[in-house]
C-alpha cells in the first residue's frame, strides 16, 4: 500500500482519482480548500478505504507550509504525492488577481504552492523511496516573462495559466536532475484537454473531455514505474513546450522562483 498525497481532491480531476486510488487499496491523504467539502469527501472515501482530509488554501504560502508539516508529522510513510490542485484561465476578462502573499494568483497557485510542497515533503519522499511526485499540467504553455513574471503588464487569464504551467514542466525537469539517484521520480503531464471541470467552464469553455479520460495519465504515473523527468500527455510520453528543456532559462527560472518566495 502506498500513502498518496493529492491535493485538490474534492472536485474535478482530483477527486476522482482519489476514489480509484482508495478502491485500488492505497491509503488516500486528501487536500482540499474548504474544511466540509473536505469532510465529506474523506467521509465518501472511507466507506471504499483508507483516507483522511486535509485543509489548506494554497493561495497562501504559510498555509502550503503548514499542509506539509501536518502531512510530514502524521503520515511519514508518505510516498506518493501528487500536485494536482490549480486554478484555469478565469472568467473571460476577468481582472488580474493576487494571492494572500501578493503574488499573481495563477502563477502562486498552479506554479509557487508545488514548488513550496514538494521541497517541503522532499525528506520525507527520499526516506520513502522508491517515491514519485507526480505533477499535472497542462499541454498549455507559453514561456514566462523574466523582467515580469507576475504578469503585471497586458495581463490576461489565458496568458497567466499558460505561463504558470511553462514553469512547472521547467521545474519538474530541472527537479528530476537534482533527484537523480535519490530513487524519487518526478514527471509532469497533461491528463486531457478541456476536461469537465469547473474552472474549465469557468473560462467560457465547452469541455472536450470527461475527468475519467483524464484520469489514467496520473494513475499511470502515481503507481507505476515510468522513469523521471518525463513530460507525458495521458499515458504517452511526450514533448513539453522546447523551452522547458533550455538550461539557462531553466537556471533563470530557479532564480527568479528563489527570489518571488524569498529564499
Amino acid at each position: 500500500m502506498s500513502t498518496v498525497l493529492i491535493t485538490g481532491a474534492t472536485s474535478g480531476l482530483g477527486r476522482h482519482v482519489a476514489f480509484e486510488l482508495v478502491r485500488s487499496g492505497q491509503r488516500v491523504l486528501a487536500h482540499g480548500r474548504d474544511a466540509d467539502r473536505t469532510e465529506r469527501l474523506v467521509a465518501e472515501l472511507r466507506a471504499e478505504g483508507e483516507a483522511e482530509g486535509f485543509v489548506a488554501d494554497l493561495a497562501s504560502l504559510g498555509q502550503v507550509r503548514e499542509l506539509a508539516s501536518h502531512v510530514a508529522g502524521e503520515h511519514p510513510e508518505l510516498d506518493v504525492l501528487i500536485n494536482n490542485a490549480g486554478i484555469g484561465f478565469g472568467a473571460p476578462d476577468a481582472p488580474r488577481e493576487l494571492s494572500a502573499d501578493g503574488h499573481e494568483l495563477r502563477l502562486a497557485v498552479n506554479y509557487l504552492a508545488p514548488v513550496v510542497l514538494t521541497r517541503a515533503l522532499l525528506p520525507v519522499l527520499r526516506a520513502n523511496a522508491p517515491a514519485r511526485i507526480v505533477n499535472v499540467g497542462s499541454a498549455g504553455q507559453e514561456p514566462l516573462d523574466f523582467d515580469d513574471p507576475e504578469l503585471l503588464r497586458g495581463y490576461d487569464g489565458r496568458t497567466a495559466y499558460w505561463r504558470s504551467k511553462f514553469a512547472l514542466a521547467a521545474h519538474t525537469f530541472t527537479l528530476a536532475e537534482e533527484l537523480d539517484g535519490t530513487g524519487v521520480s518526478v514527471n509532469v503531464l497533461h491528463p486531457a484537454t478541456y476536461m469537465d471541470t469547473g474552472m474549465v467552464r469557468e473560462g467560457g469553455i465547452t469541455p472536450w473531455n470527461t475527468v475519467a479520460e483524464g484520469a489514467p495519465g496520473v494513475l499511470a504515473l502515481a503507481t507505476q514505474d515510468m522513469g523521471t523527468g518525463g513530460y507525458y500527455d495521458g499515458t504517452t510520453r511526450a514533448r513539453a513546450h522546447e523551452g522547458t528543456y533550455d538550461p539557462e532559462t531553466r537556471r533563470r527560472l530557479s532564480a527568479v522562483t528563489d527570489q518571488l518566495l524569498r529564499i
